[in-house]
């Protein structure tokens, strides 16, 4: 479930030219220009890491054992 909703915040955040500013961070900081797939795919990798950290906790474990 991260991974959708950190795919749908980074989409909102498009919708104020969020992805512009990151794009020229990266471009500026690291020297490498990347598109709106990588600033996509970002926030896909959050939302990821978000999941095996819920695994690792147990989270899953306690919501499919409940039902």
């Amino acid at each position: 479930m991260s991974v959708i909703t950190f795919i749908i915040v980074g989409w909102i955040l498009s919708w104020f030219q969020f992805e512009r500013l990151i794009i020229q961070a990266f471009k500026e900081l690291f020297g490498k220009e990347i598109t709106k797939a990588t600033y996509y795919f970002v926030f896909f990798c959050i939302g990821i890491f978000g999941e095996i950290v819920l695994l690792f906790q147990g989270a899953y474990y306690q919501y499919f054992l409940h039902r």
